[in-house]
């Protein structure tokens, strides 16, 4: 049964064509509304904080998984490193810009992708709706899959281009490159990529039906996308430390603890609510147009329910793991925006009700978390003297703020005082926060007890502060107020 093609009237419907320079710039104008309020924030999120300060460390020589510790691929730290290269201030708004650049090229493929599924007439809402949901998730910033929804995107257009096309198979080895990108930004592009291979399998199966090039095709296409999982296990292999590179890249994730329950309940609660109405539009598009291609509409449908079971099996489901899922959610959502029960006043004003809502979410973690200027009091009050720095429970950017020495690899505080993370990083938590201790760093930080912290790591700490050091200040961060200690 051969595929179906796009019929050329799907192309002059309204709203199908190729996007206006207009709706170009209404998308770049909603995504820089959308994210101006954080933009030279130094602590959006804590994970991309993270991201910088290994960038910038990598800049001075520091090696990944050697000699700063985490379990994120390499490419995504390489992907900071242009903007971690260049003095504080601008280096905050450079990966933001990047971010957001990232954020706008991926709307405009959700729209290119709806436009080839026949729901041109709600493609520029669906970009619209991709570019003001990631707010609701954590995504305002430059969390990873901010920027590997862009390749996996990319991907799914070009496996959508290649049908029965005499080219297929060197649009379907570009496209598991990219997965192999998305990859090693983060591990998590998986679960979509393994349906992307197999889709781009059944396209070949329906057009050649022939076992044995079936199964070279295939191998092909997963030894292209591991390629540059690969050339990075090769380089630490190089240099004598695969050991590590396997450990921090695979096997340690398998070591993590389980989050308290409730944490765990209140992320599965909000990943619910936020996500749950993009799966109800979308199955409310089912069958809402003849237009474009049944298989273009299938792909899309499919992605969205791997992209949303990767997501139920990852476990932890902090909000920010839903941002992959946004990819698809939108552009299936672009057939409900675009039915004429829908498309004048329901999808105007949940697009509306959405970007609101997100503001408010921003609003209110960037009242949590911190801002700009309590931050550069809390950098001025450990300030940039002699002495090495330990960030025992904090922001990890006042390494970069300070540019004090670090005592040890393990960078990340949860890694040494959270409970999920006890035996998982390699090394004994009690037994390394001594030595940092032991190595009599000239600034301490830390933050208020939290849920799912180690009790008995904490007394470790408190008891070397009121024997060694001294408080100097108390300095406000979002609801919380930080403590900085300095040795007597």
């Amino acid at each position: 049964m051969p595929m179906s093609p796009i019929p050329p009237s799907s192309q002059a419907q309204r709203g199908g064509r190729v996007p206006t320079f207009a709706q170009v710039a209404l998308i770049a104008a909603i995504a820089l509304l959308a994210r101006i309020m954080t933009f030279g924030d130094p602590v959006i999120q804590v994970d991309e904080e993270f991201y910088y300060v290994t960038a910038q460390a990598m800049w001075r020589g520091a090696l990944p998984y050697i000699d700063i510790w985490d379990r994120k691929p390499i490419g995504l730290f390489l992907l900071y490193m242009p903007a971690a290269g260049l003095p504080l201030r601008w280096g905050l708004l450079a990966y933001q810009a990047m971010a957001t650049l990232s954020l706008i090229l991926t709307a405009l493929l959700v729209a290119h992708l709806a436009r080839r599924a026949g729901w041109g007439r709600g493609a520029l809402a669906g970009a619209i709706a991709y570019v003001v949901w990631p707010d609701l998730l954590n995504g305002v910033g430059g969390q990873s899959p901010i920027f590997y929804n862009l390749p996996m995107v990319a991907a799914a257009a070009l496996i959508v281009a290649a049908g029965e096309r005499r080219d297929r198979r060197v649009l379907g080895g570009l496209a598991m490159v990219l997965v192999g990108t998305a990859m090693q930004i983060k591990y998590t592009a998986l679960f979509e990529g393994i349906f992307f291979g197999l889709w781009l399998l059944r396209q070949e199966w329906r057009a050649v039906r022939r076992p044995v090039m079936l199964a070279a095709y295939g191998a092909i296409l997963v030894a292209l996308a591991l390629a540059p999982t690969v050339a990075a296990y090769g380089f630490y292999a190089a240099h004598g430390q695969a050991d590590a590179f396997v450990f921090a890249n695979f096997a340690s994730i398998a070591h993590r603890n389980a989050n308290p329950l409730g944490e765990m309940a209140r992320n599965i609660a909000t990943l619910v609510l936020i996500l749950s109405p993009l799966v109800a539009m979308a199955f409310a598009a089912r069958g809402g147009t003849r237009d474009g291609s049944p298989d273009a509409r299938g792909f899309l449908y499919l992605w969205f329910a791997a992209a949303v079971i990767g997501l139920v099996l990852f476990g932890t489901w902090f909000d920010h793991y839903g941002l992959p899922v946004l990819v698809p959610g939108c552009a299936c959502a672009a057939g409900f925006f675009g039915n004429a029960r829908f498309r004048r006043r329901l999808g105007p004003a949940i697009l509306v009700i959405v970007a609101l809502a997100a503001q408010i979410v921003v609003q209110v973690n960037l009242r949590a978390r911190g801002d700009a200027a309590q931050f550069a009091a809390l950098s001025e009050a450990v300030g940039r003297g002699p002495g090495c720095l330990y960030v025992y429970s904090g922001t990890t950017m006042l390494y970069a703020a300070t540019e004090r020495c670090r005592l040890s690899r393990y960078v990340v505080p949860a890694h040494l005082n959270r409970a999920r993370e006890s035996g998982a990083t390699g090394v004994d938590q009690a037994s390394e926060v001594r030595r940092i201790l032991a190595a009599r760093p000239a600034v301490v930080v830390m933050r208020p007890a939290f849920s799912g912290e180690r009790p008995e790591i904490r007394q470790i700490v408190t008891a070397a502060m009121a024997r060694d050091y001294r408080l100097v200040a108390v300095r406000p961060m979002g609801h919380e107020a930080i403590a900085v200690y300095r040795r007597r």
